[in-house]
């Protein structure tokens, strides 16, 4: 049995906040995950399976306080009367079942919410625009409304105390939030107490923490989340100058200070832009100003890293959003010495793109997130095997480890060949672009946990055919009853995706690559055009990739900005700031029309207006074709089939529908939980519905 190793131990103390104590040093920050006031079971599962996991704190999301504060079609918490309650208890029970702490994140969005749902007019310290195109403006709050503003706020730290929570936050996080409008010079312009030097502009973040510290301070602490740097330098609140003084002057008041940076897609930047640990020199000053418990984050999961935090001094507890999502059992595994089997988060930010969809959140290495309530999976325990038979799984790219991995964790007898001498598939490919190196977790995990499965052999190098499959299959030694193809798909080489439902015509004329030809190694010449009609992050990164290599690069897009599907994981403003730096052409709003003898001709998408550009080079980052002819191919032989005694043959991941490498993982782990299981209803899961 594995046992903690000894330099550990300082993470498994426990810290006193205010009337409560933590068990440890884990604490879920605030997260947002597209379930909120909508999907309270389904948020009451995740947040319960986190506690379960070893987190000592596991705090909700943004929870609006108001009517007056509504985030619109967003599935965030809502405490706007007591009919909201019962729905944040059931998070509290399943979070207190486990022996955590409940937090609860109180939030005015001020002029950072349009009032879609509720028609209210919105707030804000002075007359501005609503942060978004809406055609909406705040008006500028009187002594009155800011007397209601704080009335509504101890009102519902109150409701979150009947709810059974055990943190209360007051939230000053971003520039999403009032209490960040009233602190901040660019959207304060009031000439009263509230206005004008830093000390009035703190006022109201004082009194709103005097109220409920006033209000719930007996049973609950009272947290602060603060944005100690803006990363706009003068412009802004920076860590060197305001942020720091907000923390001088407010030190004492709160029972813990969790701090980060501002804004959201700089908090949560992805591993292509910030590694681990990246907001340590802005928030490092805090602990030397307060003797409460400093959080922060920084996407950690090296325990390590964590206790060289502690000790040095930075932080007393350490914050996760994104770790506890990938890995809701990170603190468990480092408790009973499994630290190898902790799934480390890749910063790819499929998490943060739920939230914007207002789905139930998803995540690249953990497929059971978001799933737990509504198909009951759980991130550890899977339900063993229903048969002796054994299975083949073709292929080791993302879908047909994870496939392998579930079905080996059932029990079952698993054969993996993989045709390359890599396991990996397209993740091995990918991870060796700029900027995606922490992808290859998604491998090395499922190749850590494979590896300790004896039920589990691993063939590299071996491309089976058909007959193949057919003779192995009926063989003593490698009997096999099932067959899941996890081959992969390739990129299209004729341009047909979005724009252009027929091949674009002169193909013929120019050289044409695809994404998988450069991660293969071929180099492309002169002038390149990359034509990116998918629109996630594999047109931007080749572009970045290709600059880098010396090119001149033009990007052209149909869509209205670069990578525009990635502002759902808030890295769209990064990946096109990035590549105007690097010098790469960008063409937006236009289609590949046509290809000529060292030219491309583009049309607008709105006008048709034509323009010639010269092109030695053009890659095509368009749709994929499954690589399904195997299975095409035994399907064609059901004679042999029978004869072998096969009794399924199943294509998952991207050989059954090309997707982003999360939904290849999911589509694996689905396979190998339902394999032999009863046959799903006409809605495969369960689902939250309106009762009247």
């Amino acid at each position: 049995m594995n046992q903690r190793d000894p330099r550990y131990d300082i993470l498994f103390e426990p810290v006193q906040i205010g009337p409560v104590t933590a068990k440890n040093r884990f604490y879920q920050v605030p997260h947002c995950n597209g379930m909120g006031y909508m999907r309270p079971n389904t948020l009451a599962a995740m947040r319960g399976i986190k506690a379960e996991g070893g987190w000592a704190v596991v705090c909700t999301e943004e929870v609006e306080i108001h009517a007056n504060s509504d985030n619109g079609s967003a599935a965030e918490g809502r405490l706007w009367d007591d009919g909201d309650i019962p729905a944040l208890a059931k998070m509290t029970e399943a979070v207190h079942e486990h022996g955590a702490l409940a937090g609860i994140e109180l939030v005015h969005g001020g002029y950072s919410n349009a009032n879609n749902y509720s028609r209210i007019p919105p707030i804000a310290p002075s007359a501005i625009s609503v942060n978004s195109y809406a055609p909406v403006q705040a008006r500028a709050m009187t002594k009155a409304d800011i007397r209601d503003f704080r009335k509504w706020h101890r009102q519902a730290a109150l409701r979150a105390k009947e709810a059974d929570f055990d943190l209360v936050y007051v939230y000053a996080g971003h520039s999403l939030t009032l209490l960040m409008h009233f602190l901040s010079r660019r959207f304060n312009h009031r000439t009263d107490e509230y206005g004008g030097s830093l000390e009035n502009r703190v006022r109201l973040f004082r009194e709103v923490l005097e109220d409920t510290k006033d209000a719930v301070g007996h049973r609950c602490a009272v947290a602060v989340r603060f944005a100690v740097d803006e990363l706009l330098g003068p412009k802004g609140i920076t860590s060197e100058n305001e942020g720091r003084e907000v923390v001088e002057m407010l030190a004492e008041i709160p029972d813990l200070w969790d701090v980060n940076i501002s804004e959201w897609e700089n908090d949560s930047a992805t591993s292509r832009f910030e590694k681990e640990g990246y907001q340590e020199p802005y928030i490092d000053f805090v602990k030397s100003l307060t003797t409460k418990p400093v959080v922060g984050v920084g996407r950690y999961t090296s325990p390590d890293t964590m206790v060289s935090l502690i000790k040095r001094g930075v932080m007393d507890m350490i914050g996760a959003a994104r770790p506890s999502i990938a890995d809701p059992f990170l603190p468990k595994k480092i408790e009973e010495g499994r630290v190898d089997e902790i799934r480390e988060c890749i910063g790819c930010n499929i998490c943060v793109a739920g939230d914007w969809l207002s789905v139930p959140m998803r995540c690249t290495q953990n497929p059971t997130m978001g799933e737990e309530w509504r198909r009951g999976w759980h991130p550890e325990r899977i339900e063993p095997r229903e048969s002796d038979d054994g299975v083949l799984v073709v292929g080791g790219g993302p879908a047909g480890l994870e496939c392998a991995l579930a079905l080996g964790k059932r029990g079952y007898r698993v054969i993996l060949a993989e045709e390359s001498e890599e396991l990996g598939g397209r993740v091995s490919r990918e991870s060796k672009l700029p900027g995606l190196a922490e992808w290859g977790r998604v491998r090395d995990h499922r190749v850590v946990m494979l590896e300790k499965l004896k039920n589990v052999t691993l063939y590299l190098g071996s491309s089976l055919s058909t007959e193949d499959i057919l003779e192995f299959s009926a063989d003593d030694k490698f009997g096999f009853s099932h067959v899941f193809l996890a081959t992969g798909a390739t990129w299209r080489r004729d341009g047909i995706a979005r724009e252009n439902r027929e091949p674009i015509p002169g193909l013929e004329h120019v050289s044409v690559l695809t994404a998988d030809d450069l991660m293969l190694g071929d180099s492309a010449h002169g002038k390149v055009v990359i034509f990116d009609d998918e629109h996630y992050y594999m047109g931007g990164v080749l572009a970045e990739k290709l600059r880098l290599d010396g090119h001149d690069v033009r990007l052209v897009t149909p869509a209205p900005d670069i990578s525009t599907w990635t502002h759902n994981t808030m890295e769209q403003g990064h990946i096109q700031k990035k590549l105007l730096e690097l010098g790469v052409e960008l063409a937006p709003h236009h289609n590949l029309a046509s290809v000529h003898p060292d030219a491309v001709e583009l049309s607008c998408v709105f006008t048709d207006r034509r323009v010639r550009h010269a092109c030695d080079t053009l890659v095509l980052v368009t749709e994929r074709l499954p690589n399904d002819d195997l299975y095409r191919a035994m399907r064609a032989d059901p004679e042999g089939i029978a004869k072998s005694g096969l009794k399924t043959i199943q294509c998952i991941g991207d050989c059954l529908a090309p997707g982003i490498i999360a939904a290849a993982v999911h589509s694996g782990h689905l396979a190998a939980r339902e394999f032999e299981a009863d046959a799903p209803g006409e809605v495969p899961f369960l689902r939250e519905r309106v009762m009247l």
